[in-house]
């Protein structure tokens, strides 16, 4: 689980994420942190968030946005907000780091998304982009489709992806999503020593018979 003051870095982008408010900090309205960028560092990808505006406010360097059709230059002070499946990407657009205060709400599922970004990049599973290898995209695609889909007929998308991830899935690239969906386990229930142990019987107990008399 995510937690404040956590940081992530993306070595194939150039982005560090420093958490300051988690989900589990606001019951899963918000989530807030710093997003560090390198010079010439971007994020991988333009994309769309489903559900979920997040807002951008520069705090330090140079920003240039591409929200939907516009393109958007940030410095100190400025605020770039992007609506729910609003197409964006954005990049360093100067020669020193950029610090941007980054504000997604609802949170959903981000924290994992980000982790799981930094994680790829980490092992080396991204191509010289910083985008993840097809069969990781196709799995990181499906994983989290409330949180971000493809910018142009994401329907589309979904189902050319499909038989992708199903390959990745086959390969065991999937392994590293099934932390997120362990079942809770059961808390202060009995384990019964035998099959029906701990349930009460519909039958009553029958009395002995009586020993034969017979000689």
């Amino acid at each position: 689980m995510a937690f404040s003051g956590q940081v992530l870095d993306n070595p194939g982008s150039g982005e560090r994420f420093i958490f300051l408010t988690t989900a589990a900090d606001t019951s899963g309205q918000l989530l807030e942190f710093d997003l560090v960028v390198v010079p010439h560092g971007r994020v991988p990808g333009g994309h769309v968030h489903p559900g979920q505006q997040e807002s951008f406010e520069v705090r330090q360097g140079l920003m240039r946005f591409r929200k939907g059709l516009r393109a958007v230059t940030a410095g100190p002070g400025d605020r770039v907000v992007v609506e729910p499946g609003t197409y964006h990407r954005f990049a360093n657009a100067g020669d020193e780091p950029a610090v941007v205060r980054v504000r997604v709400t609802p949170a959903l599922r981000m924290e994992e998304l980000f982790e799981t970004v930094a994680a790829l990049g980490a092992e080396g599973r991204t191509l010289p982009s910083g985008m993840p290898r097809p069969l990781d995209l196709a799995l990181f695609m499906r994983e989290f489709a409330d949180e971000v889909a493809a910018p142009v007929a994401p329907g589309l998308a979904r189902a050319v992806m499909a038989p992708l991830a199903a390959i990745g899935e086959r390969r065991g690239l999937a392994i590293r999503y099934r932390r997120y969906h362990r079942p809770a386990a059961a808390i202060g229930r009995p384990v019964p020593a035998r099959p029906g142990a701990g349930r009460p019987s519909g039958t009553h107990p029958r009395p002995a018979r009586p020993a034969s008399s017979r000689p």
